[in-house]
């Protein structure tokens, strides 16, 4: 379908299907290449709707068989496409649907539907895949109770696995054998998974609050249920913070995952049967970095948590899908922050947020949180629903109050429990829960866009008066020029000049609660009465709000902040901030010709809190942490030039590692001394290694034989994956005389062990260096890369994308025109991953004048080739618009 003739849909268009469909059971008789899918609906009219013609969705289906309350259709009373099955004149009341479809699962590259990855059988529904395996209301609205026959050779398929609780198993006799499956609680077809494949299993057991024993299994390829003991130990976690946090309890007899090689997302929450890429469940010290293990208890948790918040409750239709990934991504991160350290995973989710959404919310791509229309829904599985609807969760929370909070989802949970629910639904529950009228608060989800407060500050010595003047402005986004004022809560505090925060005697020009000013109009000048001294502000604590902030502080009240704010994430915030500062005059100083400078001051800052023992291993990593090249270039805006961005950054890292050379050579030499200790994946032990390797790569900065040489004896020492890797990448973009032989050794020990070739791939394609466009066409022809494995092309095509902005953006064009035709190449066959991959040109028009016109050559270029994709095409109109 070309992308003119591509329907849009639109949230005010949302009507109910004319019917219901109350039952569904299914027969799945699995080979590779012909399967054959019996499926029998129960059907109902809607008030109103009796007589009207069926019409169900289809997706590449071929039809062998249909009939109704058991007669056989003749031909004039149906039609039926690949793409629609339409049944003109239904029974007046509740009726039966029988369908059989022909499916080709090893056909499938889209990795939609069902399909086979190595050698299992699997699936992936959502958002509308179900309608590649039977004709149906592909749609989240409709909710149905599933049973599933699934018949397979055995021999190929010992485990066959669907939603909900086994009902029977037995012998066919003939080589195949069958497994029945119910599960009891309606769900719309996203959620409908089926597995069938020779599997080794990780069991365990789980007894609920309620005092209920659920039994536990985690199926991997064989020979991989050793490195699932974290993703099971990570789930009975989940479980039980669920329980404690949320009060939800599980409702099935048993909850299973499954880990698969080839899978186009993350993981996917089918009730009571969990689908994962296997990079987010299989791990060891040996192949798995600290990252990783935190990826996997964060990624775990997420799909667990969607049991109620995404299955028991859905969505209405796909608008709503901030409703369960939103509120989800926000119980996940919660679930994390009371695993690790809370202070550092606030600043890690800010970094995320506006290194990804950010830059969505400001280019051709940006949508609301709730988007009014689309035309292909699996592009909005974006940062912007995710990060930024956890963001709005959290930002409500702050505004009513943890109490409020908690009745509110409460309500919500007993209120909508079975239901597809809105938006305006759940918000009702917390205005009803706390009293307060919240429809002003929808305008973060009505809108898109960043934010953008800035802060004027005065001070009245005589009157012992501080005033602060908050100004906030949204820019216009793509289809919403106007934009009204949003409700932003400023969580804040003033601080003395003894470090301590000072309380006013009274706080007047906007509505207050606790510690936070509540914004709702365009500006607010709030003024704080009775104070000794002019105070130094310390607003959006704990990153209270999804905005960007125009504050000028001075030099010396960020260092002061640095040094003694009682809130963490503005400690590194204005760290941070002294650090784009520092990045972007140097920038500017490239550009123009001159050699860049920095100030001392603030590096000397940093120095003294690395001495600090009473601060976070990690949180002293991430105030160590250069913002990316990729940061800079955000904050620039305009006219970016990647080159003179690296070259100020390299410029202001040499600058650090020279001036704080003694302690970083400390930091590196203590850890090493702490070698032999046992590896355990614990926040403790993860922000050691992580103060160590920054430190480390910081130093190699210099470029001296002693950095060098401390490098490659971490490499060559390393116990665990997490310091190998570290090493292994800095040799690697350092263009050391010894990297090759390192990449060399490292992939003979790893190359049979797919998710570390993936990081072996990503260090050459990050690396940057000149001759890195070549590496990376060399490594597509590599045994171990395949375009047909999505994470063999997101470690490679991706990372050079996404992490590599001086080679993507080369000023030759070369880098923006590989990747175009890496998308052309990929949307034939897996047209998600190609859209994916397209957004790394979202912010293309950022670029100065030559390489924005290269870039939009290399989109030309993909524009010009005949058949595109809906994914793709809705991409590229968008972005070229």
């Amino acid at each position: 379908m070309s992308q003119d003739s591509a329907p849009v849909i639109r949230l005010a268009d949302y009507r109910p299907t004319p019917y219901a469909i109350d039952k569904v059971d299914l027969e799945f008789d699995l080979t590779p290449e012909r399967t054959l899918v019996a499926a029998t609906l129960v059907l109902s009219p809607r008030a109103g709707t009796a007589g009207e013609p069926l019409v169900l969705n289809g997706d590449e289906l071929t039809l062998v068989r249909i009939a109704v309350d058991g007669r056989e259709l003749r031909e004039d009373e149906y039609e039926a496409s690949a793409d629609r099955l339409t049944v003109k004149a239904p029974p007046a009341g509740s009726f039966r649907l029988e369908m059989t479809t022909r499916l080709d699962p090893a056909a499938n590259t889209k990795l939609m539907g069902l399909y086979r990855s190595s050698g299992t059988w699997c699936t992936q529904c959502e958002a509308e895949g179900f309608r590649r395996i039977t004709y149906y209301y592909d749609r989240p609205d409709v909710l149905s109770v599933f049973t599933v026959k699934i018949v397979a050779p055995k021999i190929e398929a010992p485990i066959l696995l669907s939603n909900g609780n086994p009902v029977s198993s037995g012998d066919l006799g003939d080589g195949r054998h069958f497994a029945v499956w119910h599960d009891p609680w309606p769900k719309p077809s996203y959620l409908f998974a089926l597995v069938a494949g020779d599997l080794d299993a990780l069991e365990d057991e789980f007894t609920t609050m309620g005092g209920r024993k659920v039994k536990l299994a985690i199926y991997v390829e064989k020979g991989n249920a050793p490195k699932a003991v974290y993703a099971m130990d990570s789930l009975k976690r989940s479980m039980k913070w669920d329980e404690e946090v949320f009060g939800r309890e599980y409702d099935l007899d048993v909850f299973n995952v499954v880990a698969v090689s080839d899978f186009n997302m993350g993981a996917m929450e089918n009730k009571g049967l969990n689908v994962f890429n296997d990079k987010y469940v299989l791990a060891d010290p040996e192949i798995a970095t600290d990252a990783d293990y935190a990826g996997i208890e964060a990624v775990i948790a997420h799909e667990y948590f969607h049991n109620w918040t995404g299955d028991r409750i859905t969505c209405r239709d796909w608008f709503q899908l901030c409703l369960k990934e939103g509120l989800t991504v926000f119980r996940d991160q919660e679930f994390s922050s009371d695993m690790r350290s809370r202070a550092v995973k606030r600043i890690s989710d800010a970094r995320l947020l506006r290194s990804q959404q950010f830059p969505e919310d400001g280019g051709p791509l940006a949508h609301p949180v709730r988007p009014e229309q689309y035309k292909e829904i699996n592009n909005f599985y974006t940062a912007t629903v995710y990060e930024k609807g956890a963001e709005v969760i959290r930002m409500l929370k702050t505004l009513i109050g943890d109490d409020a909070f908690a009745r509110g989802m409460d309500l919500y949970f007993t209120r909508h429990d079975g239901e597809a629910a809105t938006i305006e639904q759940f918000i009702a529950c917390f205005a009803e829960a706390s009293g307060r009228d919240l429809e002003p608060f929808m305008v973060w989800y009505r809108e898109a866009g960043t934010p953008t407060v800035t802060i004027d500050e005065s001070w009245d010595e005589a009157a012992r008066r501080y005033t602060l003047t908050l100004t906030q402005e949204t820019p216009a986004t793509p289809g919403q020029q106007t934009k009204k004022p949003r409700v932003i809560p400023v969580r804040f505090g003033l601080v003395g000049p003894d470090g301590k925060d000072m309380r006013p005697s009274g706080i007047a020009g906007a509505e207050v609660n606790g510690d936070t000013l509540i914004l709702t109009a365009p500006s607010h000048t709030v003024t704080f009465e009775g104070l000794p001294s002019r105070p130094v502000p310390s607003l959006f604590r704990r990153f209270s709000a999804p905005v960007k902030v125009r504050q000028s502080l001075s030099s010396a009240d960020l260092i002061f902040l640095l040094a003694n704010d009682a809130d963490s994430f503005n400690r590194w915030q204005a760290g941070t901030t002294l650090a784009m500062t520092a990045l972007v005059k140097a920038t500017q100083q490239v550009r123009a010709g001159q050699a860049p400078s920095f100030e001392t001051a603030p590096i000397d800052a940093l120095g003294k809190l690395l001495d600090d023992p009473a601060l976070d291993a990690a949180f002293k990593a991430l105030l160590i942490a250069v913002p990316s090249e990729n940061d800079v270039a955000r904050e620039v805006a305009e006219n970016v030039d990647p080159d003179a961005v690296a070259t100020a950054h390299l410029a202001y890292r040499r600058t650090i590692a020279g001036r704080l050379e003694a302690r970083l050579r400390a930091i590196v030499e203590a850890d090493n001394a702490a070698a032999d200790q046992p590896y355990v994946p614990d926040a403790a032990g993860s922000g050691r290694r992580s103060l160590a390797n920054t430190a480390l790569d910081l130093l190699s900065i210099t470029g001296s034989a002693e950095a060098m040489a401390l490098v490659r004896r971490r490499f060559e020492t390393a116990i665990n994956m997490t310091d190998r890797m570290a090493a292994l990448t800095i040799l690697v973009h350092r263009g050391d005389a010894g990297a090759e032989a390192a990449l060399a050794a490292f992939f003979e020990r790893f190359g049979n062990v797919p998710l570390v070739v993936d990081k072996w791939l990503s260090a050459q394609a990050s690396a940057p260096l000149p001759g890195t466009l070549d590496k990376v066409m060399t490594l597509t022809q590599h045994p171990a890369f395949s375009f047909g494995n999505p994470n063999r092309v997101r470690a490679l095509v991706g990372a050079f994308a996404t992490s590599n902005p001086t080679q993507f953006g080369r000023a030759d064009g070369k880098g923006f025109g590989f990747v175009a035709d890496i998308i052309s190449r990929l949307d034939a066959a897996n047209p998600q991953l190609a859209a994916r991959l397209l957004v790394t040109f979202r912010s293309w028009r950022s670029y100065e004048p030559k390489r924005r016109a290269q870039a939009e050559t290399a989109l030309r270029s993909i524009q010009g080739k005949p058949q595109l994709s809906r994914d793709v095409a809705d991409i590229l109109e968008r972005t070229l618009a």
